[in-house]
């Protein structure tokens, strides 16, 4: 007897290990720590005016529309800085740029026509 209750320990023990595993798993899916969200749809990113300091700049794309968008920020003089992936409808993807400086930024989505229709905003970045 205390042989099948040392096996029924081990089954729950091991029951209990999957179930604390999956449910850390999917504490760390979602918004990454000290990233700033921003969701995409047709034609617009909320917010379109994003505030960060210089440095390593990290922004959480969602996706909420029903067409793929991407980020890319520009500089004043209209060159790309960074550019995101496209981000399919209802995903969600980590963008990092790093080594950004202090200043006034464009973001636009590049997708052909988006921009036009008034996906773009700014980022501004203050030092320290």
């Amino acid at each position: 007897m205390f042989g099948q209750f040392s096996a029924r320990a081990r089954v729950a023990g091991a029951a209990i290990l999957v179930l604390a595993a999956l449910a850390l798993g999917a504490c760390g899916a979602g918004q990454p720590a000290g990233s700033i969200k921003v969701t995409m749809t047709e034609f617009k990113f909320d917010p379109s005016t994003i505030d960060a300091k210089a440095g390593k700049v990290t922004l959480y794309l969602v996706n909420s529309g029903s067409t793929a968008h991407d980020l890319v920020v520009k500089d004043s003089s209209g060159s790309v800085v960074a550019k995101s992936d496209l981000v399919k409808a209802g995903d969600s993807a980590t963008f990092a740029v790093p080594n950004l400086a202090a200043g006034s930024y464009t973001i636009v989505c590049d997708v052909p026509g988006h921009t036009d229709a008034g996906m773009k905003g700014t980022l501004s970045v203050s030092a320290g």
